[in-house]
């Protein structure tokens, strides 16, 4: 298999894989959420299979696992490394009857997407534009998402497993590979058997700019509001009633303007973001996602939450205010940083990709997250794409075959070659 003809499978398994249809949904119980997400499943475990992949097995859960064998004589001497993608898409926007577009050789300037014009995907919106001119980008028509997280990294670590295993002469180890449904929906791991997969170090393919290493996320916990008023019959109101969503609003009101939100943080700045709110004059439930790069941070924005309700409370004492904490997942730096040779092989591996390796804390989480606190030690390598979550996504496929290049090389650093 050639560089080129390569590329080529690799492009073309990504515009396979995005028309398949694989949103996720937080509301469902069952596992995975959305039976669809199977149907993309039930495609690569065939396709593995057909490429020359072992032990490949779809679960009751819908993860699905496969083995690319060593190609050295001493493959226990080295450790088994793994690497994983999600094949679920965002909730946030529909993935249904995704149209891909190929613009070939982009020459810098703004793409007007044919099925809504008015989605423009603009230099000055999105600068790493301007590091892929010359590059084949992909996007959806601008009516969907176009599903490059993480679909991107479905099709690089497809396109890389089919590489080596045309290529053994390449040498290399053991390697573990996985596709995981509902990481958009933070259940990515929820079933996830870290012992049965067999790994000793794993990579996600879920990373934007080529060239990145994630080995920091974000603390998070997610925390729930239950306010209580009290309702009587409108027309006889007055010093008896306690609108439970005027209190909410007041609640929300109250949280600082200039700093802890999405829309004014940055870098390693976290914040206290209001997601969902419903209720009625009786009773309003305001859901909250807290985020913060340690564990002080984020207990400090959640010590500001709790004196809010309680202030609200001393003014109105007829109402009753709760907040519930629940954990989402911690930063996997605490646990990495022990493991820097996770992440110097991967730098080598990026540099002999042809890329400048760049290391940048996630402002979110991935399955890494959970996965390296089971056990399983698993920073975020890039996959190329870009805008997630928006009709405006779009990914270079040349920079989705350096991500191919980097797995490829990382097989090899790992058995010392």
């Amino acid at each position: 298999m050639s560089a080129e003809s390569r590329s080529d499978a690799l492009r073309d398994r990504f515009l396979r894989y995005v028309r398949v249809d694989t949103q996720s949904d937080e509301s469902s119980s069952t596992n995975p959420s959305t039976l669809k997400q199977l149907d993309l499943l039930r495609m690569l475990q065939a396709e593995l299979i057909s490429i020359g992949c072992t032990d490949v097995v779809l679960d009751q859960f819908g993860y699905l696992s496969a083995t690319v064998p060593a190609t050295i004589s001493d493959a226990n001497s080295v450790p088994v490394v793994g690497f994983l993608a999600h094949v679920d898409t965002s909730p946030e926007i529909t993935g249904t009857g995704v149209t891909p577009i190929v613009w070939r050789n982009y020459n810098g300037e703004v793409l007007s997407l044919p099925g809504d014009p008015s989605q423009k995907i603009d230099p000055r919106d999105s600068p790493e534009l301007l590091d892929v001119i010359g590059h084949d980008l992909i996007t959806s028509d601008g009516t969907t998402l176009l599903g490059a997280d993480d679909k991107a990294g479905v099709a690089e670590i497809v396109t890389a497993a089919a590489y080596l295993l045309a290529h053994p002469e390449i040498p290399h180890g053991t390697l573990r590979l996985a596709f995981t449904p509902d990481e958009e929906i933070g259940r990515g791991t929820d079933h996830f058997d870290v012992a049965a997969f067999g790994a000793d170090l794993a990579y996600t393919m879920d990373g934007s700019t080529a060239g990145t290493i994630e080995w920091e996320t974000f603390c998070a916990d997610s925390a729930v509001v239950e306010i209580r008023g009290r309702n009587v019959h409108p027309g006889y109101a007055k010093g008896k009633l306690v609108n439970s969503l005027k209190l909410a609003a007041s609640l929300i009101d109250r949280l600082p303007k200039d700093r802890l939100s999405p829309e004014t943080t940055e870098g390693r700045e976290g914040y206290l973001h209001p997601v969902h709110i419903d209720g009625s004059v009786e009773q309003t439930r305001i859901k909250f996602i807290v985020r913060d790069f340690t564990r002080q941070g984020l207990l400090d924005a959640e010590d500001l939450l709790r004196q809010l309700a309680a202030d609200l409370m001393s003014e109105e004492p007829r109402c009753r205010i709760d907040v519930i904490i629940q954990e989402s997942y911690r930063n996997m730096g605490e646990i990495l940083a022990q493991r820097m040779d996770i992440i110097t092989k991967a730098e080598e591996a990026i540099r002999r990709a042809g890329l400048k390796p760049k290391q940048e804390p996630i402002r979110g989480g991935t399955d890494g997250a959970r996965l390296t606190f089971a056990g399983l030690p698993t920073p975020n390598l890039f996959a190329g794409g870009h805008n997630f979550h928006s009709k405006r996504e779009w990914v270079s496929v040349q920079d989705m075959d350096r991500a191919v290049e980097t797995i490829v090389q990382l097989a090899q650093v790992w058995c010392g070659a």
